[in-house]
């Protein structure tokens, strides 16, 4: 498997952390705008998109600032990826930011940042902060 690159995108979002948090750390608030439905057992998620299932460990998580997944793939080298998402907040204009980080392989990097634009443009409405 061809080695995957990693790669960051930030979005503005009109939200508070708090707000925000429960959509990207919770079953029911991912299949709000990520999945169509997500599923959790402690640390294991598994993703639902139209017929196919997708499994992603929880690798971390600090309340109202971050969290880390891991797809879950019979890849050797799936230990070296993962995709989180980071909120960010301004000190100053108190403005919030939300960070994702992913991996892509160079030809699809693209394709993945559009991935991610669809898909939090959907959190974005769901938020009313579109």
């Amino acid at each position: 498997m061809a080695e995957k690159t990693p790669f960051s995108i930030e979005f503005d979002i009109q939200s508070s952390p708090q707000l925000l948090f429960p959509y990207l750390s919770t079953p029911s608030g991912l299949s709000e705008w990520f999945a169509d439905n997500v599923n959790s057992r402690g640390e294991m998620f598994t993703f639902i998109w139209d017929d196919s299932e997708e499994y992603a460990k929880l690798l971390s998580k600090k309340n109202n600032e971050k969290v880390k997944f891991q797809w879950q793939t019979d890849d050797e080298d799936q230990d070296d990826y993962y995709f989180e998402f980071y909120i960010q907040v301004d000190e100053i204009t108190k403005d919030v930011s939300l960070i994702v980080s992913d991996f892509a392989e160079d030809d699809e990097i693209e394709e993945a940042k559009m991935l991610w634009q669809n898909s939090i443009a959907d959190l974005k409405q769901v938020l009313g902060s579109a």
